[in-house]
């Protein structure tokens, strides 16, 4: 998979859309959620490898994969209005996030973001 800054800067620009009231609360409930699903995932994982040290070197391959995991999610989960509609196409081609979860945004958002997770998905493929 191609980078996300790389992807993003190959994407065609899209105007940046304006967000209601309704819709920056349903904005900001998805990308809670989809955050907090994303940091058990980590939860879960950071315990497994915990689970299975044996040697002090595993203990930096743990502290690795935890750097690592925060510089991800931190470049992924960037909640600037600006932004959204590339994080929640992400998110969405991710399946971090499912779409009814977007339900109350409009049309031209929503087919933003559909429009970036299919691009993601083409550019993965190719």
């Amino acid at each position: 998979m191609s980078s996300p800054s790389a992807t993003q800067n190959t994407y065609p620009y899209q105007n940046e859309p304006t967000w209601s009231k309704s819709e920056k609360a349903i904005a900001r409930t998805a990308f809670d959620a989809a955050l907090k699903r994303e940091l058990q995932d980590v939860m879960r994982e950071t315990k497994q490898m915990a689970n299975q040290i044996k040697e002090p070197a595993d203990v930096w391959e743990l502290e690795h994969y935890l750097t690592e995991r925060r510089k991800e999610i931190n470049r992924k989960y960037d909640y600037r209005y600006s932004q959204l509609t590339h994080v929640f196409g992400r998110l969405l081609y991710e399946k971090r996030l499912g779409e009814e979860e977007l339900g109350g945004l409009r049309e031209d958002k929503l087919k933003s973001i559909r429009s970036f997770a299919k691009f993601l998905a083409e550019d993965t493929a190719a």
